[in-house]
Order: structure tokens, then sequence, then C-alpha cells
């Protein structure tokens, strides 16, 4: 008698196919991309999709620049004005809305984490207590307590209505206010010079280093104090005083 081998090796398993409903999709969208690259009008509304959605994202890192180019872009007419000012608004505030809840959620591990936040945080925590709304609407202008004062309020737990329409109130204001000078300082550039494409990078870089000059001289003159004792008007109680280094590790 014979005996026949039996084979163990496994059967090849069969190729899977692609799936063709991706495969098409892919390529139809290729192919309207390449399409509209072609077409210049289209190619145009990208670029401006493209400068609201770096507006939207950088103001919150940027601060002031970003409506005041905005508003220089707006009036050499590659975007509209009062688009600009949404998008600056709209990205800010979402950035508040985002450091309010990591105030609400983890509030204490930020003071421990930042001892340099963690000292205006006890003065602005008993502001933002008696004056939710004051609180609310000054995020944005508040200058030195811009992480702080968001953070504070989440960590006082103002009710997230009173915090939604009160931020918003103030990324409204403060962008759009900061894009019209952005759109006067292009007016003036004009008048003056004659011409505002031909020193649209001269323009950006001087208003990047005037921003950040402005910056470093508040922040020489400790101009956060000033913004808690303007929150805190009208108020008889004392406030506790931010903290020494010395003092914090005692405590600890």
């Amino acid at each position: 008698m014979s005996s026949a081998r039996i084979s163990t090796r496994a059967a090849p398993r069969p190729r899977r196919r692609p799936d063709t409903h991706y495969t098409i999709g892919a390529t139809t969208i290729l192919e309207l991309l390449q399409v509209a690259t072609r077409h210049p009008q289209a190619l145009a509304a990208l670029h401006r999709l493209w400068a609201y959605i770096t507006l939207a994202a950088t103001g919150i890192i940027t601060e002031e620049a970003t409506p005041i180019i905005g508003g220089l872009a707006a009036h050499d007419r590659y975007l509209r004005l009062s688009v600009v000012g949404i998008c600056v608004a709209g990205g800010t505030w979402v950035a508040d809305l985002g450091l309010y809840y990591i105030g609400r959620w983890r509030g204490h591990w930020v003071r421990k984490r930042w001892p340099s936040l963690r000292k205006w945080m006890l003065r602005t925590l008993k502001i933002v207590r008696r004056h939710p709304w004051r609180a609310s609407i000054a995020v944005r202008w508040a200058y030195g307590l811009r992480l702080t004062l968001p953070i504070a309020c989440g960590a006082a737990r103002v009710s997230l209505p009173i915090y939604l329409i009160g931020s918003a109130i103030s990324a409204l204001t403060w962008s759009f206010l900061f894009t019209l000078l952005g759109w006067a300082f292009g007016r003036t550039t004009l008048i003056v010079l004659g011409h505002v494409r031909r020193y649209e990078n001269q323009l950006v870089v001087a208003i990047v280093i005037g921003v950040a000059i402005a910056f470093w001289v508040m922040r020489k003159r400790h101009v956060e104090e000033e913004v808690v004792e303007v929150l805190s008007s009208g108020d008889t109680a004392e406030f506790p005083k931010a903290e020494r280094p010395d003092d914090m590790r005692q405590g600890s």
C-alpha cells in the first residue's frame, strides 16, 4: 500500500482587494484640487482661507500683532475686515475657554507646576469670586494676566454661561479694536509713503517688533499690579499680597 503524503502547509490566503470606494474618493479629491489650483480665483480663495485660519490660530500667541497685521491685509484688500475681526476673536475666545477648563479641572496642579502663576492666581481668585462678570469681560484686556485670569475664572468655578458671554464680549471688542488699528496703520502708510504692498514685509516686521517692545516695557513696569488694582476697584477688603519665593518654600 502506498501512503499519500498529507501537506501541512496552510493554503495561501487570497489577497485583499483594495477598497474601490476609498480609491475613487481619493482620486476625485486629487482631481478637484488640481482643477482648483489651475483656476486663479479658486487658488486665491484657498490662500485667503489659509490666512484666516492662521490669524485664528496665532492670536493667542502673537497677541496684538495678529489683528493689526490682519487689519493691514484688509486695508490692502487681500482680506475682509469683518472676517479678520471675527476669526481673530474666535481663535482667542476658544483659547481662553481652554484656559478656563484647565483652571476648572487642574487649577491646583497649575499652581504647583508653575509657582510664578500661583502668586497671581491667589490674588485674582478673590477678585474673580466677587466680580465674575468683570473678570470674564477683562480676560483679553488684563495685560500681564491673560493666562492667569482665565485659569483663575475656572478655578473659582465661575458659571460657564457668564464666562462664555463675558469672554466673547472681551474677545470681540479686543479683536475689532486692534484690527481697525491695523487698517488705520495701513491707511497712514498709504498717505505717508504712497504705497503699501511695496513695504508689506517691512511693515509686518515693524508691527511685531513694536508689540514685543510694548510687552517688554509693560513687564518691566509690572503692569499686572495695576491691572489687579483696576479689577479690584470698589473693594474695601485687603487682598493677599504676592508671595515671595522664600515664603513659598517655607509654606511648602
